[in-house]
């Protein structure tokens, strides 16, 4: 029965932690970019987007599936780095706590 107990703290402990780590992702900024960085993507640790940087030069008539393409790239960069981010905050959060493998953090 002890042992429930503690484990019920625990289970609490992570539960505020986890939402402590969800504002905190909401807060964070990841930034991609492609092209040698004339085009950035800013996005929140949560996935939305809040920046959009391009060099005026990538502007050229007819080339406009180069530019689209380059802004995906940029996105998909910095979803990447976002992922890793939350990740490695999940990691920290969750060290030593008996998680079953393959389940994914936060929820």
């Amino acid at each position: 029965m002890k042992d429930i107990m503690g484990m019920m703290g625990k289970v609490k402990e992570m539960q505020s932690k986890m939402e402590s780590m969800q504002a905190e992702l909401e807060e964070l900024e990841a930034e991609g970019m492609s092209a040698g960085g004339m085009v950035t993507v800013t996005l929140t640790g949560k996935g939305a987007m809040k920046g959009l940087k391009i060099d005026p030069s990538l502007f050229k008539e007819g080339e406009e599936e180069i530019l689209e393409d380059l802004i995906i790239a940029a996105h998909n960069s910095a979803k990447s780095r976002a992922e890793d981010i939350t990740r490695e905050k999940t990691a920290e959060l969750t060290a030593g706590l008996p998680i079953p493998p393959g389940m994914k953090l936060p929820f």
